[in-house]
């Protein structure tokens, strides 16, 4: 009994304390989206998603831009952590490009490769502006592309 007096107070505080609840429902979707394409769609298939390749957007951005794209990480990071799936790197840095995008928000998207230890690992992050959105700032020695969008 007190576990779901416990699920209804928390549903109930989603409902109507939550000022983000369609920003949060919108990360949800998004994110369980992208991770069905990555896991079922080959990556050659999805690159057109990413946005134009070798291009990036500008260095600097108006303040408005900054202080959205740094909202739309914060609130991204948060849901992702919190999903029952797996939303990596690259499904955060999608979403959030993806919602950044529709508000006409120009981001560059980042893939990084990196063999130095005979172990491949790669990483996946976003910038708009001087603001790394999602993935923090990737890293040094790392092959990098990237996608304007």
């Amino acid at each position: 009994m007190k576990k779901i007096k416990h699920i209804a107070r928390l549903i109930y505080n989603f409902i109507f304390t939550n000022k983000t609840r369609w920003l949060t429902i919108r990360v949800l979707v998004l994110a369980a989206w992208y991770r069905m394409r990555i896991l079922t769609v080959p990556m050659k298939k999805l690159e057109p998603d990413f946005g134009e390749r070798d291009k990036e957007s500008p260095a600097q951005d108006t303040f408005e831009n900054t202080k959205n794209a740094y909202w739309i990480g914060y609130r991204v990071e948060r849901v992702c952590n919190k999903t029952p799936w797996e939303s990596k790197c690259l499904v955060r840095a999608l979403v959030a490009q993806h919602i950044l995008y529709k508000k006409g928000i120009h981001t560059t998207l980042y893939l990084g490769v990196e063999n130095s230890t005979g172990k491949m690992t790669a990483h996946a992050w976003l910038r708009c502006g001087t603001i790394y959105v999602t993935g923090g700032d990737g890293g040094n020695n790392v092959k990098l592309t990237t996608f304007y969008k």
